[in-house]
């Protein structure tokens, strides 16, 4: 199982003029909206995104091609 699997859940964060960095991985949506809450009184002009990761595990991607 892979890494991505077991936290499904992305943040982001947008940075002007640069492309957009993935700096945390959440098992849940609640633990990342908390995350990002916390994030938003720290850094009230960051700009965050969550969402779901939902690539193929690299296994399945290979046996496709």
């Amino acid at each position: 199982m892979s890494y991505s699997q077991l936290y499904p859940w992305v943040m982001i964060r947008l940075l002007p003029h640069m492309p957009p960095l993935v700096f945390a991985r959440f098992c849940n949506l609640s633990d990342a909206k908390s995350h990002s809450q916390t994030l938003k009184q720290l850094m009230p002009h960051g700009k965050f995104l969550i969402f779901l990761d939902v690539s193929l595990p690299i296994e399945q991607e290979e046996s496709e091609s």
